[in-house]
């Protein structure tokens, strides 16, 4: 029998609402509210930083726990760039994440994808794909010109 989600994502409205739960949950180490952003779909999938692919609710819900073992993820979006077409929405963007080094507090940052797709509860997370970056990799390269001379 599935969980049943918070009210506040059951009530989201667009994928801005559902994104911006998701990393209010990770902020605050909430596995059930984080959790309750993502599709039923046995086929969602994420990528955390340097790992596998993991694919399914369980086992995505299992990566989480493991990660909130350790503390809450104090990560900020930031730079999110959106294709929001009918049923599904992409998110690309820049994940700020403060961590505490033996040096004292710091930020890293990751690339990351966030997939939406509308079904039958709303909006609801299918994939979540980020990578490590190099402060390099944070700069937006500008579209080249679509002008032939």
């Amino acid at each position: 029998m599935p969980r049943a989600r918070p009210q506040a994502i059951a009530a989201a409205g667009t994928p801005d609402d559902v994104e911006a739960a998701f990393y209010e949950a990770m902020q605050a180490g909430d596995l059930d509210r984080l959790m309750a952003c993502w599709s039923d779909d046995d086929d969602v999938v994420c990528v955390h930083p340097g790992g596998p692919r993991v694919v399914g609710v369980a086992a995505i819900r299992s990566t989480f726990e493991a990660i909130f073992a350790n503390g809450s993820i104090r990560a900020f979006p930031e730079q999110v760039r959106k294709v929001d077409v009918m049923g599904s929405a992409v998110h690309s963007l820049i994940e700020r994440v403060e961590v505490m080094t033996d040096s004292g507090p710091a930020q890293a940052y990751v690339l990351a994808t966030n997939v939406f797709h509308k079904g039958p509860q709303g909006w609801r997370i299918v994939a979540h794909h980020a990578s490590s970056a190099a402060q390099e990799a944070l700069q937006i390269v500008p579209p080249a010109s679509q002008t032939l001379h």
